[in-house]
């Protein structure tokens, strides 16, 4: 395959996701998004991170048509109620005690708007949790790890410890479904390269 001919910018600053897509043979720019995550309160969870991709990808297309953005948002949703980035220490310990010995769903909205078509799709992995020990708890809110995540854990990091069953995309709970984003990358004319 050629390499991959057009731009295309990750309207995000998460270094996970931009890890994912150059493990992916996608080669990219950066330039984040000015949107201010948020739910009205009356979305469902699908909806919310698909809105919040395509406002991330529509806010940094506008400047750049020539090429194809990739807006993305990942929710941790358990029992209906969605848990995002905690907001403290105390947050991030109340999310990871109502997680702890439960399934919930890992949601990731990707948006990708090129010159010629927009895509949306969103996906969703379910992830159990063991009950977590108060010790390794503990221990995981003295880190930095949690901070920065939606649902306070990660589990491409110490976080996995927590984890006792996935079902669905393990890319997905880290921030982007590489597959099916490649696979939709394609149709907009941006192949991967394979090193």
């Amino acid at each position: 395959m050629k390499p991959t001919q057009k731009r295309v910018i990750l309207a995000s600053m998460s270094p996970r996701r931009t890890e994912l897509l150059t493990q992916a043979g996608i080669l990219h720019e950066v330039i984040p998004s000015n949107v201010i995550e948020g739910t009205n309160g009356r979305e469902h969870p699908d909806e919310y991170v698909g809105r919040l991709a395509r406002e991330k990808a529509m806010d940094v297309a506008r400047n750049n048509r020539d090429a194809v953005v990739v807006g993305s948002d990942t929710v941790v949703v358990l029992d209906g109620a969605i848990l995002e980035k905690p907001k403290d220490r105390d947050d991030a310990r109340d999310m990871l005690q109502r997680l702890s010995g439960a399934m919930h769903e890992v949601l990731t909205g990707v948006s990708i708007i090129g010159p010629e078509r927009q895509d949306l799709f969103v996906t969703t992995t379910h992830v159990t949790f063991i009950d977590i020990p108060d010790a390794w708890l503990d221990g995981y809110l003295d880190s930095t790890e949690p901070y920065d995540k939606a649902g306070a854990y990660g589990i491409q990091g110490s976080g996995g410890l927590f984890v006792e069953r996935l079902e669905g995309d393990f890319y997905n709970v880290v921030g982007l479904p590489i597959r099916p984003l490649v696979e939709t990358l394609e149709r907009h004319g941006v192949a991967p390269r394979f090193l």
